[in-house]
């Protein structure tokens, strides 16, 4: 299994579309779908913290099948985002770059979020 530090973004955009390919999802998989999926998903991700105090959240993570539960979570996320990319033909390196890129004067070093 490869790692975060050996795998592609083209490799995984490549196994999302092998994925949607072998079971005929094109017809359902259109921008606004795909959205919808990727808001779905992530609301899915922040009802795991529901209701918990931020120490809470961080001692909810210190237990596998919990932390287990959230990265799966966000794998159905990350999933849609590039199974939006491959529909939308958007280079995902390129877009993330750019916005940070265009995040690095409104938020200097040493700016907290607000």
């Amino acid at each position: 299994m490869k790692s975060d530090h050996k795998t592609t973004v083209g490799e995984l955009r490549t196994v999302v579309q092998k994925f949607v390919d072998e079971r005929d999802w094109q017809q359902y998989h259109n921008p606004k779908s795909l959205a919808m999926s990727i808001a779905i998903e992530a609301a899915e991700i922040m009802e795991h913290f529901q209701w918990l105090s931020l120490e809470e959240s961080l001692v909810k993570m210190s237990d596998a099948e919990e932390r287990q539960a959230v990265i799966d979570e966000m794998a159905d996320v990350l999933i849609y985002c590039i199974a939006l990319a491959n529909k939308i033909d958007a280079d995902i390196s390129e877009a993330v770059r750019t916005k940070l890129i265009s995040r690095e004067g409104r938020y200097p070093i040493g700016h907290m979020p607000t």
